[in-house]
């Protein structure tokens, strides 16, 4: 199992190869939701168009595409799209900011996991803990 660019070691479960441990982690946690009935499903690696391809003075531009890691069908049919992180990279940063904008009924997620917080945690929330405890 090699590691990436940001020192997370790949984890295989169940024949899929997850970027890290934290993802396999969470496969586990969804599939549990799902034997327990707590969620209707769930899929992995969806993708989102954030840009179609295009032409431009006899130039093609690719596609911009989210793959998110998880996609979450709710018990009240909500979705919600999830992503495993450590933290936000700029070019995440700008990834969200457009699946924000062309997908307002989506909720998306970003998780992350912190023993010292009590398990799975929303990014955004730790990155506000950890503020708040060094200015204390």
């Amino acid at each position: 199992m090699s590691g990436s660019k940001y020192k997370s070691k790949k984890a295989e479960v169940d024949g899929y190869t997850f970027d890290s441990k934290a993802e396999a982690r969470y496969y586990e946690q969804l599939k549990w939701l799902l034997d327990h009935k707590q969620i209707k499903g769930f899929r992995l690696q969806p993708k989102y168009i954030l840009l179609e391809s295009f032409k431009k003075n006899g130039k093609t531009f690719r596609k911009i595409e989210y793959i998110a890691d998880f996609e979450v069908k709710h018990l009240d049919n909500s979705i919600e799209v999830v992503d495993v992180k450590g933290f936000e990279t700029p070019v995440f940063s700008i990834k969200r900011k457009l699946f924000e904008k062309l997908y307002p009924n989506y909720r998306l997620s970003i998780v992350t996991y912190s023993k010292k917080y009590g398990g799975w945690i929303e990014l955004d929330e730790l990155k506000k803990l950890r503020r708040k405890k060094k200015k204390a």
